[in-house]
């Protein structure tokens, strides 16, 4: 009796191990062609929809919007896995408090949608830059992962602080948000 052993890179092991029984192709990101067309279209908006203010309560992990002084929505929300208290620095799991905007929408293939907000800002940058460390960025308001894109796990993902820092919300929430905001909204996040 032969015996054949055939030794294969770490890497082609480890994509055996992880991918399971799904098939080829990567099943952690979202087709971004809907989402692309409607910002290269300006179809991202709607002024009926609109609100004028986010804020963010952490404590009670939920998200309200404001249009001309009054809540006209709310959301619940997960953090980052150290929620309590403003960012220091890049890594520490913190969600930033503080005023802030919304500078961008982003078509996120890990996240479904996300809008990102002004964090770090001058005085966040000057602050770790004075103790010697980086502040971080990349904070978002963003949507579900993939693997909760049908909403089934948002029982599990509301209950708990998961981001590396941003806000998520589900991915229904933030169809809502998304057409209700545009560039420069306030944010804020206490």
């Amino acid at each position: 009796m032969h015996i054949k052993i055939y030794f294969l890179p770490v890497t082609v092991i480890l994509m055996f191990l992880f991918a399971g029984c799904e098939p080829s192709g990567p099943k952690d990101r979202y087709n971004l062609s809907e989402c692309k067309k409607e910002l290269m279209s300006a179809e991202d908006y709607s002024e009926a929809d609109a609100i004028d203010r986010i804020v963010v309560i952490k404590k009670k992990r939920m998200m309200y919007l404001y249009k001309d002084g009054k809540v006209k929505g709310s959301f619940p929300i997960s953090l980052g896995r150290n929620p309590v208290g403003h960012k220091q620095q890049k890594g520490d799991y913190r969600t930033p408090e503080g005023e802030f905007f919304i500078h961008r929408k982003l078509c996120s293939p890990k996240y479904y949608r996300s809008l990102c907000i002004s964090y770090p800002r001058p005085e966040d940058k000057a602050r770790a830059r004075a103790r010697g460390v980086n502040p971080g960025g990349d904070i978002t308001i963003h949507a579900q992962p993939k693997w909760n894109a049908d909403g089934s796990g948002d029982k599990y993902t509301l209950a708990r602080n998961w981001t590396q820092g941003c806000v998520a919300v589900t991915n229904s929430s933030m169809k809502k948000l998304w057409y209700a905001v545009r560039e420069g909204v306030p944010v804020t996040i206490k």
